[in-house]
């Protein structure tokens, strides 16, 4: 089955950086379109980030768009996200997600940008 864990979150000071990874397995990872959604605390799931099967096409939320770089490594199944410039509304939970939809998602990892 779809299995997708994440890591690297934790607390950084507004302009500070974050590098989240996502290790996946159980399906065609390299065959597979991947995204980043992220939910703020009492909001709903908000998409951030998709990237394309062969890494050729990224696509960016207007709200990280230059701030936060994707991309993957299809030879160790891997997702990142590279996330620059944080501020505190990009607090929340980061999950790495199979497609746009944010479903099937990993259990997820916390971003809390606070000074």
């Amino acid at each position: 089955q779809v299995q997708l864990v994440e890591s690297g979150g934790g607390l950084v000071q507004p302009g500070g950086s974050l590098r989240l990874s996502c290790a996946a397995s159980g399906f065609s990872f390299g065959y597979s379109r991947m995204d980043w959604v992220r939910q703020a605390p009492g909001k709903g799931l908000e998409w951030v980030s998709g990237i394309s099967s062969f890494g050729i096409s990224t696509y960016y939320a207007d709200s990280v768009k230059g701030r936060f770089t994707i991309s993957r490594d299809n030879a160790k199944n891997m997702l990142f996200l590279q996330m620059n410039s944080l501020k505190p509304e990009d607090t929340g939970v980061y999950y790495c997600a199979k497609g746009p939809t944010g479903s099937p998602r990993g259990q997820g990892t916390q971003v809390t940008v606070s000074s």
